[in-house]
């Protein structure tokens, strides 16, 4: 089997492993596949692929989409290392504002996918790091959305204390202030 899938302490994110087939000219793996990763949980419907860099420091989120097009993540670190963060933000949740953190670095080659419903957010622990993404609904500015960072109402470990944020990530409300709109069904 090419990965190995392990649900985490909030059962609906998955952290992702694949086999690093390595040999003197380097290595191979494959990063997604259909068949093993529904198979698993995962939704086959990922619409769009998303990339950043970041140099040390930089935290990324906390982002969600919301209705009528939100987002599933499939996230992996291509270099360097990062922290990554979901935040179960769906009323009703068995889960509701916990959150899971994971190391997710270029050399080891883990992905993690954070379903919809879900903030998402990651720091940079290296030097530098490249981050992609696969996501099941295409960016859509109306339903772009997120929460601070440093909210005490979930309360975040962060493995940074001052982080570099984007204007816009600055300025993003507490969880009260932000209306999710998030609802948990069983499935």
């Amino acid at each position: 089997m090419p990965f190995q899938f392990e649900r985490l302490r909030i059962p609906d994110v998955i952290l992702v492993r694949p086999t690093v087939f390595r040999d003197p000219r380097g290595f191979f793996l494959e990063m997604y596949k259909r068949s093993e990763f529904v198979s698993h949980g995962i939704p086959e419907w990922f619409v769009q692929d998303n990339y950043s860099h970041s140099v040390r420091g930089v935290l990324r989120g906390l982002h969600y989409q919301k209705p009528p097009f939100p987002q599933g993540k499939l996230v992996a670190a291509l270099s360097g290392e990062v922290f990554d963060v979901a935040v179960d933000i769906r009323k009703g949740s068995p889960t509701y504002l916990q959150w899971v953190g994971v190391v997710l670095s270029g050399s080891a080659h883990q992905m993690v996918y954070v379903p919809p419903g879900f903030a998402h957010g990651f720091c940079v622990l290296s030097e530098e790091a490249d981050v992609a993404y696969k996501v099941t609904a295409e960016y859509c500015p109306a339903c772009d959305a997120g929460l601070r960072w440093d909210d005490p109402s979930i309360g975040i470990d962060w493995p940074i204390a001052q982080p570099v944020l984007s204007p816009k990530d600055a300025a993003l409300p507490l969880l009260d202030e932000a209306g999710a709109e998030f609802v948990f069904a069983e499935t």
